[in-house]
């Protein structure tokens, strides 16, 4: 598709060149035709005049002399065949020219394109794993004869968290498109580092409690630029995944830090870690690393590093993550507000 579009585009930016180099030619040729004209007048008035010094006091006007219309002729083939040359290249370079530049003008487009068409993929699929769950359920149940309000119990609660799942995929990519829109449109107020940070750990602290994890904070009072409720959200997924992926009886440490004119906000974890290999992709939608750190079950579908990254992407901040067998750190870097 983006080929024949490609094509296309070269030609038009083809046909207006070429249009605007005819017409010059045109006015070009029409130019040197009355200047040749002119020229030749001239030579043959001088060769007139030198042949008939005794018509001094009256010599023919200019125009009244003829010119030799072979040579006129010969002139008038050069000119013209200097000016198709001179199309001919323009042809050829305005054609690569033009073949580079329809290039570079869909390549965005054709990034944008395969990255919607990814990312429809990738949803379709993950809507299909909880429907296909709950469709089979239900027709194997409706099947049988003697259902017990007991297995009917168990068939609506396993029904029920399936919804729950798709309610919160729904949830994250309506979050996603949400932050995708909203480029330059957030109106950012101070924003208490220490506050969001104390907020989100309570939010979590149920989760870390049954994993016996202890989320220790170690943050001074900085001031940063932002829409509270993003940074909340920001917070909270990192801690989230901090649990997901921690043993019991460990702990996780929360840190802040000013360096030069930013705040570098730490999550620590002493889980399982990320192999290297899957480290370049975990911001990416609906990637969910395929080694260590999904030896343990654990649910969700790949988008809260994503949704983490578009918030930092919108705060002007970047996130940033280092791995080992030992644990998992991410690194979150903001403007700092001034005189802190």
């Amino acid at each position: 598709m983006f080929h024949s579009a490609r094509i296309k585009l070269t030609a038009w930016y083809l046909l207006i060149l070429m249009s605007i180099s005819i017409l010059f030619s045109v006015a070009i040729y029409n130019g040197a035709k009355s200047e040749l004209v002119r020229s030749l007048h001239a030579q043959q008035f001088r060769l007139y005049y030198f042949d008939n010094p005794e018509l001094i006091p009256a010599p023919p006007h200019i125009s009244q002399l003829q010119i030799d219309p072979e040579l006129l002729s010969d002139e008038e083939n050069r000119i013209k065949l200097a000016l198709i040359l001179l199309n001919l290249g323009i042809f050829v370079l305005a054609g690569g020219a033009g073949y580079f530049l329809a290039g570079r003008t869909l390549k965005p487009i054709q990034v944008m394109v395969d990255e919607q068409n990814r990312f429809i993929t990738d949803a379709s699929h993950e809507l299909r794993t909880p429907l296909t769950a709950l469709r089979a359920e239900i027709e194997v149940n409706l099947r049988a004869k003697d259902l017990s309000v007991e297995e009917t119990k168990k068939l609506l609660q396993s029904n029920l968290e399936e919804v729950i799942n798709l309610q919160s995929l729904s949830d994250n990519l309506l979050q996603l498109t949400q932050l995708e829109k909203s480029k330059g449109q957030n109106i950012f107020t101070q924003v208490s580092v220490s506050q969001v940070i104390e907020e989100a750990v309570k939010k979590i602290s149920s989760e870390a409690k049954k994993k016996e994890i202890t989320i220790r904070s170690e943050v001074k009072n900085y001031q940063v630029l932002g829409e509270k409720n993003s940074l909340l959200q920001l917070m909270i997924i990192l801690l989230d995944n901090a649990v997901k992926y921690s043993n019991n009886n460990t702990l996780i440490k929360v840190t802040a830090e000013k360096i030069d004119h930013k705040i570098s906000l730490k999550v620590a974890d002493q889980g399982i870690g990320i192999n290297t290999k899957d480290l370049p992709h975990i911001f990416e939608r609906f990637y969910r690393a395929d080694s260590s750190r999904t030896k343990q079950e654990i649910s969700g579908y790949g988008l809260g590093l994503s949704i983490a990254k578009k918030i930092v992407t919108l705060h002007s901040g970047i996130i940033s993550v280092k791995s080992n067998s030992k644990g998992t750190t991410f690194n979150v870097l903001l403007p700092i507000l001034p005189k802190q």
